[in-house]
């Protein structure tokens, strides 16, 4: 019997992000990320002049791009691209030589300095490998965050692409980034 084609993304709306940094938490409690470093954040903007202010927050993170540079610019193979999309990190194949973190138009990886080797997010594989949805996902408590299948017409991730205005960051890189800010 033949695979279903999957290719996983998430849609982030953020205008309901409240800057609690559940997801920040979440990720680092699941992934044991080390004290300082993260896996996703939550950009702030400040708009206008006093007494008219507003603050936006945007949640970021690895962009699991379609043509990753990351992965095109690693000399041994160790950032990799799973068939569902999902760019990975191979720690056992990583030398450190950090050409990812520059190739990586989002800033979204680090350098863990006990291991000499690059992490970024994985949007925890281990979970939805079981069916279960990213850590991120799970515990936002506004639902900012929606994470799903490309490939499948009835998901809300494909929903939600085909009836809202979206964008992308950097799309000029050529990278075909995989998460889909609604605007």
């Amino acid at each position: 019997m033949a695979m279903k084609k999957r290719r996983y993304a998430l849609v982030i709306d953020s205008r309901k992000c409240i800057n609690c940094k559940a997801c920040a938490v979440a990720c680092k409690a699941e992934n044991e990320v080390p004290v300082g470093n993260f896996r996703n954040w939550i950009n702030e903007s400040h708009q206008g002049e006093y007494p008219k202010l507003r603050i936006d927050f945007e949640p970021e993170q690895c962009h699991h791009c379609e043509h990753p540079s990351c992965v095109r610019v690693c000399p041994t193979g160790a950032s990799w691209q799973r068939k569902d999309g999902v760019v990975l990190v191979a720690e056992d194949d990583c030398i450190g030589c950090r050409y990812c973190m520059i190739a990586c138009p989002y800033d979204a990886r680090y350098f863990h300095e006990e291991s000499g080797t690059v992490h970024k997010c994985t949007l925890c594989i281990h979970r939805i490998d079981g069916g279960v949805l990213p850590a991120c996902v799970e515990t936002c408590p506004s639902k900012v965050r929606v994470f799903g299948d490309l490939e499948d017409p009835t998901s809300r991730i494909h929903e939600l692409l085909s009836t809202r205005r979206y964008q992308v960051k950097e799309p000029q890189t050529g990278n075909g980034p995989q998460l889909y800010y609604l605007v």
